[in-house]
């Protein structure tokens, strides 16, 4: 599947006149709880000949393939992906610390990952996973039994907001990591382990009675971090100029 996805990706290139900079996996494969029928969610970045920015006409800066049960890959120009940035972005910020890179052919991600702790703002972060997971509760909320799949649309936000509370830092984007990393009761632990079990070894749609040990977690880390959220508030307002001198730097970088 590699081979086909980078395949594409040089496909890509050529149909839009571009270079790929830097791609990755960005969905349950990359998270580590991928089921056996997982499709691949392929995220890249791509920069176009310097002529193409030096023009008044607003244009696309983003280029999506048609999605089919394998493959759903889309990318954005690394303008919009430099003005996403400096906002802290969280999709963008978990592409760069993807565990599955299929391209980086250039220094872009790197730097990026340097700049990363003058950018990286907590609170905006942790609006960004509460609202995932409040939204993936809903959606469980009036039914009996729940895909597997979406206890952990809703167990890897809220541990992500509990690694930024205690870290101040962009959390890891493998699942694994951020349980390790959440001092929760052994209990609560094991069940998560064995649901994670049965998640990678069965189907996307494989379903599992509702769980109230899972459901009180749930209310009881929501309630923390609207708490939080409170009393804590966004004061980073950072400038343009690294970004900006990261885009030209990458500009002569990659068309030389």
């Amino acid at each position: 599947m590699r081979s086909e996805i980078l395949n594409k990706l040089q496909k890509i290139e050529a149909k839009h006149q571009i270079k790929i900079i830097y791609a990755v996996e960005s969905g349950s494969r990359g998270w580590g709880f991928a089921s056996q029928d997982s499709d691949y969610d392929v995220r890249f970045l791509y920069l176009h000949p310097v002529e193409w920015y030096l023009s008044i006409e607003t244009k696309p800066d983003l280029i999506e393939e048609p999605i089919n049960n394998l493959l759903d890959i889309s990318g954005w120009d690394l303008k919009k992906a430099l003005l996403l940035f400096r906002k802290s972005n969280p999709p963008l910020l978990e592409w760069l610390h993807s565990p599955i890179i299929y391209a980086e052919a250039y220094s872009t991600a790197k730097q990026l990952r340097t700049l990363e702790t003058a950018y990286f703002a907590p609170v905006p972060t942790v609006y960004h996973y509460l609202h995932i997971a409040k939204n993936k509760i809903a959606e469980i909320q009036l039914t009996e039994h729940v895909k597997l799949k979406k206890y952990f649309y809703i167990l890897r936000p809220l541990l992500a907001c509990k690694w930024i509370i205690k870290y101040q830092t962009m959390p890891p984007m493998e699942f694994e990591h951020l349980l390790n990393a959440a001092d929760l009761n052994l209990e609560l632990i094991t069940e998560i382990q064995q649901l994670l079990a049965k998640k990678i070894a069965g189907q996307e749609v494989d379903l599992e009675p509702k769980n109230d040990l899972l459901a009180d977690f749930f209310n009881s880390e929501i309630e923390s971090y609207q708490n939080y959220l409170k009393i804590n508030h966004q004061t980073k307002t950072p400038d343009y100029q690294a970004l900006n001198q990261l885009f030209q730097a990458t500009l002569k970088e990659v068309w030389k």
